[in-house]
Parts: C-alpha cells; sequence; structure tokens
C-alpha cells in the first residue's frame, strides 16, 4: 500500500513510547514489513544492548545503530522503529532518503517506566537508581531532537490502535516532508 507518497515510515521516540508495538501494528495494517533497530543489532551480534553499552560502549553501539538504520532505510514499504537516542544524533532526522515519514511517538516518562516495567534493568540509561529522575533528564535532553520529525503523536493514556489509526490519518493526509522518490 501506498499512503501519501511515504514508502517508509521512522518511528523515533523516548524508550517505552510504543514504537516497537505500533511499528508492528502500522506494518501490518499497510502490508508493510517492519523492522526494528535494536532487534536487528542484537539479532546479528548476539548480545543484547546492556552489553553493547557495557563492553563496547554507548557511541560504539551509536555508531552500529547508525549502520543498521542506513541499510534498512534502502529498503521501500518498511516502517522503522528506531531506539530511544536514534534521533539525538546531529543529521539523523534530517538526512532520511526521500519518501519517508517520521512520526514522534510522544510519552511522558512516569508513562514510559510504567510501560517498561521492572525492565529498567535491561534498559541502560535507566539501570540507575533513581530511574524516574534520570528518564526526565534523559527526555529532556533529546525533546528538541525528537521534535524534528515530521509528525507528532501523543502516546499518554493511548492504545496501540489508536497511536496505528493516528498515524495512519496523517499518512492519508499530510504524506511526507519529501514527496517525490
Amino acid at each position: 500500500m501506498r499512503v501519501g507518497g511515504a514508502r517508509r515510515i521512522v518511528l523515533v521516540g523516548f524508550m517505552g513510547a510504543g514504537k516497537t508495538a505500533v511499528g508492528r501494528s502500522l506494518a501490518a495494517r499497510l502490508a508493510w514489513q517492519f523492522e526494528d533497530v535494536d532487534a536487528v543489532i542484537v539479532e546479528r551480534s548476539g548480545r543484547s544492548i546492556s552489553d553493547w553499552f557495557r563492553d563496547a560502549g554507548e557511541e560504539a553501539f551509536r555508531t552500529e545503530e547508525e549502520a543498521v538504520t542506513r541499510e534498512l532505510l534502502t529498503k521501500r514499504d518498511v516502517v522503522v522503529a528506531t531506539g530511544g537516542g536514534w534521533a539525538s544524533r546531529e543529521g539523523r532526522l534530517a538526512g532520511l532518503p526521500p519518501a519517508t515519514l517520521s512520526v514522534w511517538l510522544d510519552v511522558d516518562v512516569a508513562e514510559a517506566l510504567r510501560r517498561i516495567g521492572e525492565a529498567t534493568e535491561s534498559r541502560p540509561l535507566l539501570a540507575v537508581s533513581d530511574p524516574l529522575q534520570a528518564g526526565r533528564r534523559l527526555l529532556a535532553s533529546r525533546r528538541a531532537w525528537y521534535g524534528l520529525a515530521d509528525a507528532r503523536v501523543d502516546t499518554n493514556g493511548q492504545s496501540v490502535e489508536d497511536v496505528t489509526s493516528r498515524i495512519l490519518e496523517i499518512l492519508e493526509n499530510v504524506g511526507t516532508r519529501n514527496e517525490v522518490e
């Protein structure tokens, strides 16, 4: 299905915003492929994101994340869920290929932590004594980067289906910043 000129959708936002769940739902509704950048990295490397951060460091992880994302964005008819920090690197959203719609799934920190639950230990940047305070600082540092996306959808208190429907409405009404491929 080709909607509003988009051939790719990139979902960005804080951890727990729903990028993976919404990405799967959106891809299914569009009959497109779904790719999760973090899952691809874990599958190919055989190590968890926490292991990447602990063993190789955040910079090595971000370099791998960039390479995997660049590869995934060569595909057409694909929904790509990025990691929470992906958009916070200079030029990533601005450098998306033509016919790509970027969508910021916005969530507040308290809601994100509720969704993540006990899994904060598997989130290297939240595996601290006060995950709420760490999350607030982290989200504050990333908010302007997320805001560079073509569209913003508030996911607080919203179901996966509601968020998916909202993105489909955006696709039908707005398309992408770069309509011509």
